[in-house]
């Protein structure tokens, strides 16, 4: 087998190398307190897609900072009794999807809710509203502001959450029976999520991004989906004279630093010839998760379609 990062061995010992701020935790007490001031003005509005599984709506709520979020629901027909729930979270600059793509699991019996990230390829709102430079990504976004409650994945982090205490509120929706899903960004997003509502019970990451970006620097991987962290450097920090100030900023939206409060039953795949997420990245995150779990390990694939994984997601969450 090909190695282009640690040897298998030394992946799973391994425990990251970005940076964790010293007020971690009291800077997402502190976010997780603005999340729940806010009035998240829910609004069902019924789809036009028809069909005869699921009542489908497109969710609205609203998050931190006023932005307006969006999520595909399907609610299951003809249920005499709560039903359990998938929160769904997709790829970096995507969307939720098709509604065809969450029948399955609204056939299954689930509650399924998707998210559009804001600012991404869906109908969320991004608001802006941060000093500095807003070149290209999301993962700089805020970067340059004092004040680091501005980075917007700390905002999308909580519209994942908002979006699962919306979910578990609604009177079909059994409470105790959420599960999370989804792959790369949305892997992320994923592990983001059930770290900041630990009565998530299930969740089946896919090769997360958002994890450990000085490891993904220091590989020369800082390209594709983590691209903006060398445009960053090249056009604001050409020297490197802010390195560790920057990726210790970055820390706060590092979901290697959250993964320690998931409580959760994971479920994780990982390829080991990925070369967006690298595997190290990933493994930062999932050996500090201290909930059962276990992990796929595909060593010939890349950031790509993984097989049976879909599969094994699928009778992993029917035990919800």
């Amino acid at each position: 087998m090909a190695v282009f990062d640690l040897p298998l061995e030394e992946l799973k010992k391994y425990t990251g190398r970005n940076p964790k701020p010293a007020d971690f935790d009291q800077y997402w007490e502190r976010a997780l307190n603005e999340m729940n001031s806010t009035d998240p003005r829910v609004e069902l509005v019924p789809a036009d897609f028809v069909n005869p599984v699921a009542e489908c709506y497109d969710l609205f709520y609203t998050g931190v900072k006023g932005a307006r979020i969006h999520a595909k629901l399907l609610k299951p027909r003809d249920i005499t009794e709560p039903t359990p729930a998938i929160l769904h979270f997709h790829g970096y600059s995507g969307n939720s999807g098709d509604w065809h793509n969450h029948l399955a699991y609204a056939a299954s019996g689930f509650t399924v809710a998707a998210m559009d990230c804001r600012g991404q390829g869906g109908l969320s709102e991004d608001r802006g509203g941060v000093f500095g430079n807003t070149l290209e990504g999301h993962i700089i976004r805020g970067l340059d502001d004092p004040n680091p409650d501005n980075l917007l994945f700390r905002d999308i982090f909580l519209d994942t959450t908002m979006l699962a205490r919306i979910v578990m509120d609604m009177p079909f929706v059994d409470k105790n029976r959420v599960g999370a899903m989804g792959g790369s960004q949305g892997g992320g997003l994923t592990i983001a999520c059930a770290a900041l509502v630990p009565e998530i019970k299930k969740l089946a990451p896919c090769y997360p991004f958002l994890s450990d970006y000085k490891r993904v620097w220091e590989m020369d991987l800082a390209k594709d989906a983590y691209v903006e962290l060398t445009q960053y450097f090249r056009n604001f920090d050409p020297l490197h004279l802010r390195e560790e100030e920057v990726f210790t900023k970055l820390g706060y939206i590092d979901i290697q630093h959250l993964a320690d409060r998931i409580r959760g039953e994971v479920l994780m795949a990982t390829a080991l010839m990925d070369t967006v997420c690298p595997p190290s990245s990933q493994f930062a995150a999932y050996n500090k998760i201290k909930s059962k779990k276990n992990m796929i390990i595909y060593p010939d694939f890349g950031h790509e379609y993984l097989p049976k994984f879909e599969d094994l997601k699928y009778q992993f969450m029917l035990g919800l």
